[in-house]
């Protein structure tokens, strides 16, 4: 019964890629695609998540505990069912027993005869009846006699049956096997939760990771323009040999960057199959885009209190340059870094503040559910207390013989022999009764068991506080990471859009002729550092969502919407 109670508690990311306008967009729900035996599988978001939590192997384990914890409450639940056994026996007493018996003591120490005088003996010749009288004399003693009962062959068979009447400790097991139920699905929806972040930073991963190679590839192609261009300059006298040999170095070293994202972006890919639990031989397609995925800064600073309209509008609202707004409008730089600091320390901002619900995380709940298992456990040793009262009964039959092939004859109280006397080799025998234990005294176990269920649940009391705070720390850690990854985005927007603008007026000048060779290389190197540097800002804001939304317990809810 105890061991009810004894449950225990509970890739480097790609970065850089494609520049895409930020959107918030979720795809509508749709149905969950089945794996093909050849050719592709469709994925967005939702559907892998709902793939890895259908068939990612850790989960499936997960689920066997669950089932095992469902037979564990039927097993307690069967205690308090009928018993009912069938049992037979046949033995060899090849050597029987032998016990000392006192045959002397039969006759109570005396010896009976019969005494027969001169005058009984006339009397009967007369024909006259005679009675003869008998004497009793102390008999000699005789030491006592080795006796073997029984018979060297004997079988027994019997049904038992047993019916628990009243056990205190078996009422309170009933209650906590739904609660213990309860215990195993939540842990089982921890695991869910678990997956759902490791395939959605793994998904986000891929899409950025597809993104950059796809930018790079047209970096390429806008190169091998510039390239032949000026290789045609040359070739007509109008440019130096040096230029073309920079441009050359310059696309080589950017093909090779290239090779170096198709690799990563082949080990995203096997990471997000890894996390789902699918085969690294299945092709996927991720329908999902970049654009839609990545967050909308703007309704995100809102959400989080630290709302700037004027430079927080994400990648699709941002001005070519932030400007710090004056003091004193409501939405300053101060109030933004006010507003960080008061997250970091555990504060709230005024829309964000009283928001936290903690029964929305699934480890506040799974600790309320083992905070109830303790109560039930300190009741189930309170209830040793009392008393077991149990009904039994059992029919059977009992044989004996001194030869095998006699005692498999089933002789009955019917039988006889061919002189006419009684064989019977089988008896039968049944009882019915009550069974009653009382606990008296067991050297004060009881009283320690309980004192320790009670140090338990003071424990687990002492854990809410330290959940609590926990909890309260993910928040602020998730809100100031998150309002920072959206921060640098903004500036990762504006200096791609800088660098982007540089670039092409430096390729203008270049082809009119007022440019240098060295400036438009110059140009495309700021260029790709800082679309680099955008897409690891685009990760960064994305994987800092999810720790968000996990940190609030919205997110295996947010990823099936």
């Amino acid at each position: 019964m105890n061991k009810l109670f004894r449950s225990p508690l509970l890739l480097a990311a790609a970065l850089a890629g494609a520049a895409p306008q930020v959107a918030l967009a979720q795809n509508a729900p749709s149905a969950m695609p089945q794996a093909p035996v050849q050719g592709p599988m469709s994925l967005s978001l939702q559907q892998a998540v709902t793939y890895a939590v259908q068939n990612k192997s850790s989960l499936l384990a997960t689920r066997l505990g669950e089932a095992t914890a469902a037979a564990k409450v039927g097993e307690i639940k069967s205690a308090g069912l009928p018993q009912v056994n069938v049992a037979a026996t046949l033995s060899n007493n090849f050597k029987l027993q032998k016990s000392l018996v006192d045959v002397g003591s039969f006759s109570g120490g005396m010896t009976s005869s019969t005494t027969l005088t001169a005058a009984d003996i006339n009397a009967a010749q007369n024909g006259q009846t005679v009675s003869l009288g008998t004497v009793f004399t102390p008999a000699e003693p005789v030491p006592p006699t080795a006796i073997a009962f029984g018979l060297q062959y004997a079988g027994n068979a019997s049904a038992s049956v047993s019916q628990l009447l009243f056990d205190g400790s078996y009422l309170i097991g009933l209650k906590a096997a739904k609660v213990y139920t309860e215990l195993a699905k939540k842990q089982t929806q921890q695991a869910e939760i678990d997956v759902a972040e490791q395939v959605s930073k793994a998904y986000y991963s891929t899409l950025v990771a597809r993104s950059r190679l796809s930018l790079l590839s047209r970096n390429v192609q806008r190169l091998d323009t510039v390239l032949s261009q000026t290789d045609k300059t040359y070739k007509a006298g109008f440019a130096e040999k040096l230029d073309v040999d920079r441009l050359r170095v310059q696309r080589n070293n950017l093909v090779v960057e290239r090779q170096k994202a198709e690799r990563l972006t082949e080990l995203s890919l096997g990471l997000l199959k890894f996390q789902m639990g699918l085969s690294q031989a299945q092709g996927i397609i991720l329908t999902d885009s970049l654009g839609a995925a990545v967050v909308d800064a703007g309704s995100l600073r809102q959400r989080l209190s630290v709302a700037d309209f004027t430079n927080g509008g994400g990648v699709a609202g941002q001005a070519p340059v932030p400007n710090a707004p004056a003091l004193g409008t409501g939405n300053t730089a101060a109030q933004n870094r006010l507003d960080q600091q008061n997250a970091l320390s555990g504060g709230q901002g005024s829309m964000a503040r009283g928001a936290i619900n903690y029964n929305n995380r699934i480890e506040f709940s799974t600790l309320e559910t083992q905070q109830a298992l303790a109560g039930l456990d300190l009741r189930n040793r309170q209830a040793g207390a009392y008393p077991r009262l149990v009904l039994t009964g059992a029919y059977g039959f009992l044989g004996s013989s001194n030869q095998l092939g006699e005692l498999f004859a089933f002789r009955g109280p019917d039988s006889r022999n061919s002189a006419g006397l009684l064989n019977q080799n089988w008896f039968g025998f049944g009882n019915v009764g009550l069974s009653l234990n009382v606990p008296v005294f067991d050297g004060f176990r009881r009283k320690y068991l309980v004192q320790q269920s009670k140090l338990q649940q003071q424990t687990i009391e002492k854990g809410f506080e330290t959940l609590r705070q926990s909890i309260d720390l993910q928040d602020a850690q998730s809100r100031t990471t998150l309002i920072n990854a959206l921060d640098v985005l903004d500036n990762q927007k504006a200096n791609l859009d800088l660098a982007t603008d540089v670039a092409r007026v430096t390729r203008i000048k270049f082809n009119a002729g007022v440019g240098s060779n060295l400036e438009v290389i110059t140009a495309e190197t700021d260029l790709r550092t800082a679309q680099t540097n955008y897409y690891g800002a685009i990760y960064d804001v994305l994987v800092a969502k999810v720790d968000r939304d996990k940190a609030t317990g919205e997110l295996y809810s947010q990823v099936k919407k």
